[in-house]
């Protein structure tokens, strides 16, 4: 699943093409995504300007002259910027021709992702008002994350995964910033000292980072909108390397399930 890093690299992709671009027309293949296109939604959007492409969490925010676009990509979801129409394939659900004569494709094989229409504060959105901080953003920091924990038995990688404590701290970048502050991803969010959560938020900072310099993470069903993958990957500590040796202690990665997600970690470096 495209995480926060490679929807921020798809936001800057597409941000030089189609920001303060008039939509020409749009054509809409299928519209049975997670939650169906709605009808009318070609008309609604012609002539409108796209003045904004923003992001809120995994969201991308096209603000153009009535109103909103969201755009999530779901699970295989991609946004690419072509220059015409041609070799249109079975998974390219939706065109947005701009009069630029630039086409915005969203592809989607799983058909996972979403493309909402608001006309009200976007930010008061059903899917987005109850979302906590950016994580890149000065309103996170430890004291925010150790406040926020205070009481809670909840697992620190379930607790940091969840998007209304931080938004966009996913599986791969949970993993890595936990090896990197020295916490194990089972011990209770409520347990971990101040001096603890002061060092996960800011190898939470970090690892986002160098992960949005690399173009995100490259995994299968990702690609950047330029059509080339992202190389976070090659640099990873822990994700992935079950059994392999830990890079900083040689210690065999474990691997166990927590809520139906894959964690990796080293007992060495991160004792419970």
């Amino acid at each position: 699943m495209p995480e926060l890093p490679e929807v921020e690299t798809t936001r800057r992709g597409i941000q030089p093409y189609i920001e303060g671009q008039s939509i020409s027309k749009i054509v809409v293949r299928h519209r049975g995504l997670r939650w169906p296109i709605i009808d009318g939604l070609e008309a609604l959007l012609e002539n409108q300007t796209v003045h904004k492409v923003e992001r809120r969490a995994k969201y991308l925010q096209l603000r153009c002259d009535k109103g909103t676009l969201l755009i999530h990509l779901g699970m295989s979801g991609r946004l690419r910027v072509l220059d015409d129409d041609d070799n249109v394939g079975k998974h390219d659900h939706v065109d947005i021709y701009f009069a630029n004569g630039h086409v915005l494709r969203f592809t989607d094989p799983r058909r996972f992702g979403a493309i909402l229409w608001t006309e009200d504060d976007c930010e008061q959105h059903a899917l987005i008002a109850h979302l906590g901080p950016e994580p890149l953003s000065d309103s996170f920091d430890g004291d925010y994350l150790y406040q926020r924990a205070r009481g809670r038995s909840t697992a620190i990688k379930t607790f940091i995964m969840n998007g209304e404590v931080v938004v966009g701290v996913g599986n791969i970048y949970a993993n890595e910033a936990l090896f990197l502050a020295g916490i194990h991803p089972a011990k209770a969010a409520g347990k971990i000292s101040k001096a603890k959560m002061a060092a996960l938020a800011t190898c939470i900072k970090q690892v986002l980072e160098k992960a949005l310099a690399a173009g995100g993470t490259t995994l299968r069903d990702f690609r950047k909108s330029d059509g080339k993958p992202g190389y976070f990957a090659q640099e990873l500590h822990v994700y992935g390397r079950q059994d392999q040796p830990c890079l900083c202690c040689e210690q065999p990665i474990t691997s166990i399930r927590q809520a139906q997600r894959a964690t990796y970690f080293c007992k060495r470096c991160q004792p419970k």
